[in-house]
């Protein structure tokens, strides 16, 4: 949902001397109903209507106050960008930070650039088109070259000073290189890859915490916290495509911008579209159509900029927006189908999620059957009834979800749901802490909980044991063979083979995989522990500072706060899980089968490898997994990161290596193949 800039000119408007009460009333009405949905949007990353509905709502509200411009007040969200975060110091944009109009047709397109015509009569028009990240803007602000300050757009004058976190995010320089401006005031996107965004919605799932709601909310949410080792937790990536003040060497044209902007070491998109028609225009918006699902990033639509900066400069803005640029919205995609039921799930912690069972359908290329509903609580905020009819989208055109009721097609043999007050699983009371919205099992022992323990313990971002699916799981524990995490290690053969599907070779290879799985280095460990809040980036950095389970069951809560990546929610956390019986049972009993502990952790000792001071990027298909080489690289001393970056040492390219090889090039980053690689790390 864009951050509106309605120019209202009511020169040529005639003044109504009488308003009708009614009118006051719908704009009375419009106004709360704006604000309301711009505290969600903006200050909770929680929407509750799409942005096309959101729009609606907008321009009716614009229409109303242009035909009766006495009623406009200061307070009016038509008069303003958006309210500040709070937790945050606010401060000046050196230029004004607008916004951009948005448009969702054709035909708007087109008026769009005849009014360009009309301004920049009997001149050579061209436009660039670049794709538009559903992130959030942000202003940085570089002097000689050096990051000073990150801002939010904040109100479009000032931004919300969220400098510390900026620091934190892969990808972004510290320090730009090559000729550099001795002012540059960037304007750009921080997002939250569809990957990662996927990744942190699970976990919040398991946490009790309500979903974002689209990549876009997650990164706004993210960047808001006022813990900057959280914000690096969430992996996030930025994208930059403008500027504000600048000082240096002179640049004609947009695509200047972003050519200079890359040879800085600032990322920066990778294609852009030229167009000098409205034909043109559009051709290229529905060729970037085609191929925007591709992107690592949520791609919303497409941005149209006059590539002259004269041109742009004497075409001008209004209070909000520039007149040489404008947003096209692409519909989302969507599809109707029913919801035939909703089950119930039971995740590791115990939390009871609810689950839409659909009738197949297909959505943004592929076959949805199911999608969750996060609780109990918005299925009441969306009314949803079992045997609806429903709108399903792909949330980030990652994750399936439930985005609306088609109340015309009722029945009235609908079915209002409910929490189950019981677990379905172990069939123990349900409770709800205070302060969340969650429901839980209050059965520590329940089957369902110990079944995605396991699972999760044996995935492959945490122990990586094979052969340890989700069937197989709940037959061993439906056997009653597993009793918690640590009697993995005690299964023994004859246990296994009169289970069903578990042949002496499927045995063997599974007994095999858990027994390797004990010499796992310790950050498999640590993951794979399921500490609240404690994913494989801070496994990393704990048992790269610990060393040991031990000394990191002897940190205090001060120790854990002194390092860099570790802040009071994350500390808090891990120094609580240590000290509960049913851990120190735990890790007794995975310290009693031999599980590895950290003693000659070869990557907690990577200090003088052969790699050592070296960032490595792995791209294309390679001959082992990349989880694997990336371990070989940091046990040999290097740094492993998502993005190519002025940082970057080596790019090890595969086959069908992609976009990261050619922003390599461009970067003039050393780029390796597979022998290569090994003939450096041997």
């Amino acid at each position: 949902m864009p951050a509106h800039q309605t120019q209202l000119d009511f020169s040529n408007e005639k003044k109504e001397e009488i308003v009708p009460k009614q009118v006051m009333e719908h704009i009375s009405e419009l106004r709360r109903q704006v604000h309301y949905h711009d505290k969600l949007y903006y200050d909770d990353a929680m929407p509750e209507i799409s942005d096309r509905d959101y729009d609606h709502l907008y321009r009716k509200l614009v229409e109303l106050e242009k035909k009766y411009p006495t009623l406009i007040a200061t307070d009016s969200p038509t008069q303003r960008v958006k309210e500040r975060a709070e937790g945050f110091q606010s401060a000046p944009h050196l230029v004004p930070m607008q916004s951009l109009e948005n448009t969702y047709s054709e035909e708007e397109v087109r008026d769009f650039i005849k009014r360009l015509e009309k301004l920049l009569p009997s001149e050579e028009l061209l436009l660039t088109l670049e794709p538009k990240i559903d992130g959030v803007a942000i202003s940085l602000l570089y002097e000689n070259g050096k990051l000073i300050r990150g801002l939010t757009r904040g109100d479009g004058a000032m931004g919300d000073d969220v400098t510390r976190n900026i620091k934190t995010i892969s990808g972004i320089p510290h320090q730009l290189h090559g000729n550099v401006p001795k002012l540059l005031e960037v304007r750009g996107e921080v997002y939250l890859s569809k990957k990662i965004f996927t990744q942190l919605n699970e976990e919040r799932d398991e946490a009790g915490l309500p979903a974002f709601a689209n990549p876009r909310n997650a990164a706004a949410g993210s960047l808001k916290q006022l813990d900057p080792a959280v914000v690096k937790e969430r992996q996030l990536s930025a994208i930059f495509y403008g500027s504000g003040a600048y000082e240096g060497p002179e640049i004609k044209t947009q695509l200047e911008v972003i050519d200079a902007l890359k040879k800085w070491g600032l990322p920066t998109h990778e294609t852009t579209w030229e167009a000098s028609t409205s034909e043109e225009a559009l051709q290229a918006i529905c060729e970037l159509g085609k191929i925007r699902h591709d992107y690592v990033f949520e791609t919303d639509g497409a941005v149209l900029k006059v590539n002259s900066l004269t041109q742009q400069s004497r075409v001008g803005s209004t209070s909000k927006a520039p007149r040489w640029a404008i947003a096209f919205k692409y519909e989302p995609e969507q599809a109707e189908t029913r919801l035939l039921d909703i089950t119930v799930q039971v995740g590791r912690t115990g939390i009871l999620t609810p689950v839409a069972e659909l009738e197949p359908v297909t959505v943004a290329g592929s076959r949805v059957a199911r999608a969750t509903l996060h609780n109990e609580e918005e299925i009441l905020r969306k009314d949803l009834r079992i045997g609806d009819h429903v709108m399903i989208e792909k949330a980030g055109e990652v994750i399936p979800a439930v985005v609306g009721v088609l109340k015309e097609k009722r029945t009235g043999h609908e079915r209002h749901f409910k929490m189950p007050e019981h677990c379905p699983a172990c069939q123990a009371a349900v409770i709800k802490k205070e302060g969340e919205v969650a429901i839980r099992c209050s059965n520590i022992q329940c089957p369902a909980q110990l079944e995605r323990q396991i699972e999760y313990f044996a995935s492959r971002r945490a122990m990586d044991i094979a052969g340890l699916g989700e069937a197989v799981v709940a037959q061993l524990t439906e056997a009653r063979l597993l009793k918690s995490v640590g009697d993995l290690y005690q299964l023994r053969a004859e246990q296994l083979l009169p289970l069903e599907r578990m042949g002496e070779k499927s045995v063997e290879n599974l007994l095999r995989s858990i027994d390797e799985s004990r010499t796992r280095p310790l950050w498999r460990l640590l993951a794979a522990l399921g500490i609240p809040h404690v994913g494989v980036t801070a496994a990393r950095t704990l048992a790269e500072h610990f060393h040991t389970i031990e000394r990191l069951q002897a940190a205090t809560i001060e120790e854990l706060l002194a390092i860099e990546e570790v802040g009071e929610i994350m500390a808090k956390s891990i120094y609580e899980w240590l000290r509960e019986p049913r851990s120190i049972v735990l890790l007794n009993q995975l310290k009693k089968a031999g599980v590895h502990f950290g003693e000659e952790d070869r990557s907690s000792f990577s200090a003088d490898g052969p790699l050592r001071g070296t960032t490595w990027v792995l791209t294309g298909t390679l001959s082992q997994p990349r989880d694997d080489i990336a371990e070989l690289i940091r046990q040999a001393g290097g740094k492993v990161s998502s993005s190519v970056s002025a940082k970057t040492t080596y790019l090890l390219a595969g086959e069908e290596a992609g976009s990261k090889l050619e922003r390599a090039k461009k970067l003039k980053v050393q780029v390796v193949n597979e022998a290569e690689f090994r003939k450096i790390i041997n």
